[in-house]
């Protein structure tokens, strides 16, 4: 187990607190889906370096607008992702039961490079690859056919045997390890990553553009064996969107549950904003990313001064 009890916790707890409100409303679930879908489009996007700000990817994608300056392969990325979530979103809702299989991850990584790359779209790759600034070497061209099988053998020998948000992880993990395609790997692996969070009920997980260092720092560790940080951070992209969700569904409680910034909840606090932000990252502080800012509560300190008192 690579989560943190903790951390498991507060998954479940938010995710039984945001059943409870399904059926959710048709308005907002479209409302909190276009959100989502230009945020992911726009993340997952710029940290494989695409140059469109949030709101450039915004009017390419809902105004269909061309940004002067910007590269068309820029634009035509964004469009890609757009269909490709839209893709998955559709999955989702038309089958609950949906399984990761090779064809499901060839047909995400076709639809997320069809504009852009369509030569290689859904083509595992026969070359090998160099991954710049990162010390793992990839299976060659030919394994790739059988460390895609082995994948999905591991995938479904003993699902239950990891939480699904564990699971999703390490399947990301082995999916941009292996790098199965020329390009693309990891928004594909983002999106199929997703089939697994969504299909459990849980919303979206978006990787943020800002945490872009930390994010591929946490997957060389990973690549040595270290899971922990990778489980721990996507799990906390699932809780950011949970709380989403349920700010927008349970605005009654925002008095009782206000997020602020760690350097205001720091003051008159024992710890310092920076102490506040590793324990944030650790998961060991209920927390989420909006923007560069991290933002908690003080329901969630307390609870965190008082789990660390009844273990001493």
């Amino acid at each position: 187990m690579y989560l943190s009890k903790k951390t498991i916790n507060i998954l479940e707890e938010k995710l039984k607190l945001l059943n409870t409100h399904r059926p959710i409303s048709s308005s907002i679930v479209k409302k909190i889906k276009e959100q989502f879908e230009i945020e992911m489009t726009y993340n997952s996007n710029a940290i494989e370096g695409n140059s469109l700000t949030l709101k450039e990817t915004y009017l390419v994608i809902s105004e269909g607008i061309t940004i002067k300056g910007k590269p068309l392969k820029d634009h035509l990325e964004a469009k890609d992702h757009k269909e490709a979530l839209d893709f998955l979103y559709e999955l989702i809702d038309k089958d609950k039961k949906i399984t990761v299989s090779e064809y499901l991850v060839r047909q995400l990584h076709q639809l997320v490079v069809s504009k852009s790359h369509s030569d290689i779209a859904g083509k595992y790759r026969e070359g090998n690859v160099i991954i710049t600034g990162s010390n793992h070497t990839p299976p060659e061209g030919f394994q790739i056919p059988h460390e895609m099988k082995e994948l999905i053998s591991w995938l479904n020998k003993d699902p239950k045997k990891h939480h699904v948000i564990e699971l999703a992880a390490l399947l990301h993990h082995k999916l941009v390890y292996i790098h199965p395609f020329s390009d693309g790997n990891g928004r594909m692996a983002r999106l199929v990553m997703n089939v697994l969070i969504m299909k459990a009920g849980y919303p979206l997980a978006i990787i943020l553009r800002n945490d872009r260092k930390r994010y591929y720092r946490i997957l060389s560790e990973a690549d040595e064996g270290r899971y922990e940080p990778l489980c721990e951070f996507i799990a906390q992209s699932v809780i950011r969107t949970l709380n989403i969700y349920l700010k927008v569904l349970t605005p009654s409680k925002k008095k009782n549950e206000k997020y602020i910034s760690l350097e205001e909840l720091s003051k008159g606090s024992p710890y310092s904003a920076t102490y506040l932000r590793k324990l944030a990252t650790q998961g060991k502080l209920e927390a989420f990313k909006e923007g560069r800012n991290w933002l908690s509560s003080k329901q969630a300190l307390k609870d965190y001064i008082d789990s660390t008192e009844k273990n001493q």
